[in-house]
């Protein structure tokens, strides 16, 4: 078995942990992070492009491309898997301005998307998608602090423990999907 980062990201995460990650690294996230959907990341960028406050602060932050489903009576969430990120790519180049310093999503990410991220020395990070159940298990807490009139599409902020994901792109040019398509393509 491989071994797992455990890294803390209660206000945020700290440069030098985000320095030694590499594409292809387990790691299991702890703390805070944002959720991020379609119509808040529209609102995020464009407060960051107009030079408008920002209901939150990004700086060093982490943010999860999810639209957490409502939680059933007991649940803290319902289903909250990952988002395609593609889906956000062309809000990225803004929020990654404005100091975030990794996405949680799912999906490859292709030619100018991946731009952003080498840019602003931010991370991208997957975690699996399909596991939505599950991985709403790994949250502790979730509260709207932003955008509240978009319902799951708000910001929320999600306390998370032992949140499984996988660094796809890390800060020293190293892309996992890029690499693990090589190494498979390569004879042995």
């Amino acid at each position: 078995m491989s071994h797992v980062i455990q890294l803390k990201c209660q206000n945020g995460i700290a440069e030098a942990e985000l320095n030694a990650l590499r594409a292809g690294d387990s790691v299991e996230l702890t703390g805070q992070v944002f959720s991020l959907r379609d119509a808040s990341a529209a609102r995020l960028a464009a407060a960051v492009r107009e030079g408008r406050p920002l209901p939150i602060s990004l700086d060093a932050q982490i943010l999860y491309a999810v639209g957490p489903s409502p939680a059933k009576p007991g649940q803290i969430v319902g289903s909250a898997g990952p988002t395609t990120t593609s889906r956000v790519a062309r809000f990225l180049p803004a929020l990654l301005e404005a100091g975030t310093r990794a996405i949680i999503g799912k999906g490859e990410l292709h030619g100018e998307d991946v731009a952003p991220f080498r840019s602003y020395g931010a991370v991208y990070l997957a975690a699996i998608g399909g596991l939505g159940a599950l991985l709403a298990k790994q949250i502790s807490s979730a509260r709207v602090v932003a955008y509240d009139d978009l319902g799951p599409e708000a910001v929320f902020a999600l306390q998370i423990f032992a949140f499984p994901v996988v660094v796809i792109i890390d800060r020293h040019g190293g892309n996992f999907h890029e690499t693990a398509r090589a190494q498979w393509r390569t004879p042995r």
